[in-house]
């Protein structure tokens, strides 16, 4: 059974009662480390990217799905920080791993993509490599890399929006 199908019966329950998954940065063996290269995958909005190749730039990784309810609810926030700070030494990438089948679709997700005003670079994860990467569990999930390519935060689920974005602008102003 993948984990992705345990979080959708463990978490239901709890999104219908409001609660949000939350993920300390302290508590990810990845927080610290180099950030894991992004995997091959079909990219939208851009030429494909490289992490080793944004080195200076403060990069913004959120793990999405077109399905998941929780990740249309960010998408807003994603897309006020990639409006705030392209072309201000932020890269933003949203890797599109399916939960469903039916969300491996190019058509689907270019639909979606529209649909929810995504101008941002977005990466296709359909074989999981990039989640399996990441030891990824959850969506959404947003990593906020700083300019040396170290994983300094984690949020996992919807909120913390304020937070995350005085990161971006902390690290913004670290020495590259």
């Amino acid at each position: 059974m993948k984990t992705k199908f345990l979080y959708l019966l463990l978490a239901a329950p709890l999104v219908a009662a409001g609660m949000k998954f939350v993920s300390k940065a302290d508590e990810s063996p990845l927080v610290g480390m180099k950030a894991p290269e992004l995997q091959s995958g079909s990219w939208i909005n851009s030429t494909p990217l490289r992490l080793s190749g944004l080195h200076g730039k403060v990069v913004v990784l959120e793990f999405w799905t077109f399905g998941c309810v929780n990740c249309r609810n960010t998408i807003p926030h994603v897309r006020e920080w990639f409006k705030k700070f392209n072309g201000n030494g932020v890269a933003i990438i949203g890797v599109h791993t399916p939960e469903f089948d039916a969300e491996k679709s190019l058509s689907g997700l270019d639909h979606a993509i529209k649909e929810l005003g995504i101008e941002y670079a977005v990466v296709t994860d359909n074989d999981d490599r990039t989640w399996d990467a990441y030891g990824q569990e959850y969506w959404p999930t947003v990593y906020v890399i700083d300019k040396k390519g170290i994983v300094r935060y984690i949020h996992v689920g919807e909120g913390n929006y304020d937070e995350t974005e005085q990161t971006i602008k902390s690290l913004l102003s670290e020495p590259g």
